[in-house]
């Protein structure tokens, strides 16, 4: 009897709390670590990094095992635009939202710190490998691009992908496959905005690679901040006024009469 009760006792605002600290960090070290250690990696004769595509995925299956594994606990968010985006839609409560953020924060900085301690032994010290990992525009973008076009393209991609989380976490999901679908979408987004602007799409994981990124990354950082919320906010005000407002009952057959 006791099994059955705690199988049905909704977590704690602690336990969703650190889960949403473990999936941020996961996320974070997963795609800033293969940014760092693997996109720009030469070995022996040849060229072994694994690039943009490599990056890509790396983001992409770190949200999909963190939503596996926390998202029963949290709903895996670990994302300050999804959260607040989920609130605007009336998916999240408001009173939860700062505590969701805090965490996923402290998750991202607790990531690239422990990337920054596995850094300090390494051939080569720089920390200045986490401006390169930052996003930006002009010279912290991958391909030079200016300040309208990643502030486009992060709102843009972020607005995209809460509407997939909204789509395939709503009523017609197809339950079980949300972290799969919200896992590829991110993928997707990041293979288009990577060389624009570094592809965050998340506040979180842009504060922690921006604090070990030096002043131009901190200078920067308001972007990738403002423009995914933005996006988000956008993506969520558009899904709950065009897909989830109540739809009156289709009329009746013009050859079929009631009694």
């Amino acid at each position: 009897m006791s099994d059955t009760a705690s199988a049905v006792t909704p977590p704690s605002t602690a336990q969703r709390l650190v889960a949403e600290l473990l999936g941020t960090f996961i996320l974070v070290f997963g795609v800033i670590g293969t940014a760092i250690f693997g996109a720009g990696f030469h070995g022996g004769e040849g060229n072994l990094n694994v690039g943009f595509l490599g990056v890509a995925l790396a983001l992409g299956l770190s949200v999909l095992v963190s939503a596996y594994a926390f998202g029963p606990v949290s709903g895996g968010h670990f994302n300050p635009a999804v959260t607040i985006g989920l609130a605007v839609a009336g998916r999240f409560a408001w009173k939860d939202v700062a505590g969701y953020l805090a965490a996923q924060v402290v998750g991202g900085i607790l990531a690239t710190t422990a990337l920054l301690g596995v850094l300090s032994t390494g051939p080569v010290f720089d920390i200045l490998v986490f401006r390169g990992a930052s996003t930006g525009y002009d010279e912290l973008s991958p391909g030079g691009f200016g300040l309208v076009s990643v502030f486009l393209v992060e709102t843009v991609a972020t607005a995209v992908f809460l509407f997939v989380i909204l789509a395939v976490t709503g009523s017609r999901g197809a339950a079980g496959f949300a972290p799969l679908a919200i896992g590829l979408t991110l993928t997707a987004i990041a293979l288009v905005a990577i060389p624009v602007s570094n592809a965050s799409f998340n506040p979180a994981r842009s504060i922690a690679t921006a604090i070990f990124g030096g002043p131009d990354a901190l200078g920067q950082l308001w972007v990738s901040i403002v423009a995914p919320v933005l996006g988000a906010v956008i993506a969520a005000a558009i899904h709950r006024t065009v897909f989830d407002r109540p739809t009156a009952l289709a009329p009746a057959p013009a050859d079929r009469v009631d009694a």
